[in-house]
């Protein structure tokens, strides 16, 4: 099955795809003709205003068998532990991290995607056009004759355990451990899995992901556009007695159905679709002098908001890299931030924090709300010889990063909440030692004698 996916490169191009099985499926020189080859429907999905300035202007042409609009009406659906309302619970402004959450087992329980959603945190809300959430996913079971879409926002789905096959109007995706994928507003898309499968996504309901820019690092750097991969078209004429379709729409689940397969677009084009991204063709950025640069250089999309500069979401990353930083204590350092921080681990230990913060788990620290190494990681960082070190091998952490001041769900606080993280900085000691000279030493100075360091 893998062997037949075919993608296109680039981000925010204007593609044009068409299953070979149809060729010169794409109308010539117009969008809407007065009969579409093949006998097919010419349906547009935008994904901004019509009056968008034309750079940031984002649609596309679908060409299918039947328009998207043959379903029977909505009803309302069970959203589970999903939910927008982040005021009937009371703020925590606690450094919170969660265990690994539990995926059902398939003979106890079985569980979609779409079954296994969960709001652990978000703030805003859809109505608005403004604000985020965080879901995490846990399922055992392949979604069948059942699609789902967001008209509130986009998804970037970051799996964490198990591969994701996600079937789109536009094409075909496999999206495994270590990539991401993003799924826009209106897209509609089936996910299978063929075992235990778990991880993270982030829905941003203010605008679209885009490239953070690179200023001074120049034209190349952080996720080339070239490795950002679109599915080619592909189609499949499905006939069934009920295919449901799940549509998220200001927070709740509605169900129609409808008795065909809504992936039946044999072409399309245009500049709006989903596109997936392997984070191991991330360029590295890093401190190759003294201290510790910004986590912002390692930004592979952003949410603006209205305020230059200031992200509604950042998808950050903290990949594999050299550390090589002289006379500098080199993991993350102790911070206060204006932004929310949540981070997620898809595999490995995380340099900061290599005990306690575990692959399937997640931390936040909220706005303002201190944070940093905790203490083995400090102790061993203060003393030990600066050689340069691979930092973060074998491992892969994230962060979701906002503007935007998170509201833990209800469910968050109950689910895997591990109640001893606070003490990951109680056994910090006070070093501080008056009068006398400083152990540490100045830029010129270079890197500490072993007599210094005891």
């Amino acid at each position: 099955m893998t062997k037949e996916l075919k993608y296109m490169s680039g981000f925010g191009n204007e593609f044009a795809s068409e299953d070979p099985r149809c060729p010169g499926a794409l109308p010539k020189g117009q969008n809407n003709p007065q009969k579409c080859p093949y006998g097919l429907y010419a349906e547009q999905l935008s994904g901004t205003a019509f009056t968008a300035p034309r750079n940031a202007n984002e649609r596309s042409w679908l060409y299918r068998i039947r328009p998207s609009a043959l379903h029977k009406p909505f009803e309302k659906a069970d959203r589970g532990h999903m939910t927008d309302d982040w005021n009937t619970v009371h703020p925590n402004p606690n450094q919170l991290r969660w265990l690994p959450f539990d995926i059902p087992a398939k003979k106890e329980k079985t569980q979609d995607f779409v079954q296994g959603l969960s709001t652990i945190c978000g703030a805003g809300e859809p109505m608005s056009r403004h604000g985020a959430a965080i879901y995490i996913f846990t399922c055992n079971s392949p979604m069948g004759n059942k699609c789902f879409y967001s008209a509130d926002g986009d998804f970037l789905i970051v799996p964490q355990q198990g591969s994701l096959f996600i079937t789109t109007e536009f094409g075909r995706m496999l999206v495994e451990p270590n990539e991401i994928c993003v799924i826009q507003q209106g897209m509609r898309f089936n996910v299978s899995v063929t075992g235990p499968s778990r991880g993270y996504m982030l829905e941003v309901f203010d605008g679209h992901f885009q490239l953070p820019d690179l200023g001074p690092i120049g034209a190349n750097g952080l996720a080339n556009p070239r490795d950002f991969l679109t599915p080619e078209a592909w189609y499949e004429d499905k006939e069934v007695k009920e295919y449901q379709v799940i549509s998220k729409y200001q927070g709740h689940l509605f169900k129609a159905v409808q008795d065909h397969s809504p992936f039946d677009v044999v072409a399309w084009h245009g500049n709006y679709a989903p596109y997936k991204y392997n984070l191991k063709n991330f360029m590295v950025i890093n401190s190759v002098a003294f201290d510790h640069a910004d986590p912002s250089i390692f930004t592979v999309l952003t949410c603006q908001s209205t305020k230059p500069g200031v992200a509604i979401a950042d998808f950050v990353i903290f990949p594999p890299r050299w550390g090589v930083a002289d006379h500098t204590f080199r993991p993350p350092y102790y911070h206060r931030n204006c932004m929310s921080e949540f981070m997620g681990l898809i595999l490995g230990k995380y340099e900061a924090k290599e005990s306690g913060f575990l692959p399937g788990g997640c931390t936040l620290h909220s706005m303002m709300t201190p944070h940093g190494p905790d203490a083995t990681c400090f102790e061993k960082a203060s003393t030990e010889e600066l050689n340069p070190v691979r930092v973060a091998e074998g491992t892969q952490a994230f962060m979701f990063e906002s503007s935007l001041s998170w509201r833990v769900t209800e469910w968050g606080n109950k689910t895997k909440v591990d109640e001893t993280y606070y003490t990951c900085w109680q056994p910090l000691k006070k070093h501080f030692t008056p009068g006398e000279a400083s152990p540490g030493q100045s830029k010129t100075e270079g890197p500490p004698s072993k007599k210094q360091k005891k």
